[in-house]
């Protein structure tokens, strides 16, 4: 059965999305960038808000900026080659390939999904994943903590639900960024 994963890049005090935008330094690197490509490599299924569309919708061109580095090339390809589930009330239509518009997170529908998913998926934002969190649908936390401390916005977590969680792996990289990976106990 695939598992339904959740990562994100986060402030060290955990927000995903910071007040003023800017979470800090730390992710920007190709060292990085490479390390996320890798452990995401083999999703099958995206699932975004809107607003997440709309930020990675991105790498449905990257590869063909003249300039850019084989590490982005790879990432790009591998987001194209996956499916794209977005959840939105308002979006009309959508920018990439393999991508389809959801009106409603339906909890019984995502079950579904992954129980029939034949590679992982995963849940990207704060808003949408606490959705699935609160339905006990993730299995994988994978959290990008960067250096910085925001002092608001949209946090990682939500703060209406108690998990108990293994830590499977971590790492920490030169520019400051600790990976955590966590997977529910």
């Amino acid at each position: 059965m695939a598992r339904l994963i959740y990562g994100m890049i986060t402030s060290l005090d955990g927000y995903a999305v910071a007040a003023d935008g800017d979470l800090g330094r730390g992710a920007e690197d190709e060292e990085v960038h490479t390390f996320i490509g890798d452990r995401f490599r083999d999703v099958g299924t995206y699932l975004y808000g809107r607003r997440m569309y709309e930020t990675m919708v991105f790498w449905e061109t990257a590869h063909a900026h003249p300039d850019a580095p084989p590490h982005i090339v790879q990432f790009a390809r591998d987001w194209q080659r996956a499916e794209k589930v977005v959840y939105s009330t308002t979006l009309q239509e959508v920018r990439s390939a393999r991508t389809r518009i959801e009106r409603d997170f339906d909890v019984e529908t995502v079950r579904a999904l992954i129980a029939s998913a034949s590679a992982d998926l995963t849940i990207d934002g704060p808003m949408l994943a606490a959705q699935a969190i609160r339905a006990g649908l993730v299995d994988d936390f994978h959290q990008f903590v960067t250096t910085s401390v925001v002092g608001g916005g949209t946090r990682f977590w939500p703060d209406d639900v108690r998990l108990d969680l293994d830590l499977v792996e971590h790492r920490a990289f030169p520019s400051g960024l600790v990976h955590l990976h966590h997977t529910r106990r």
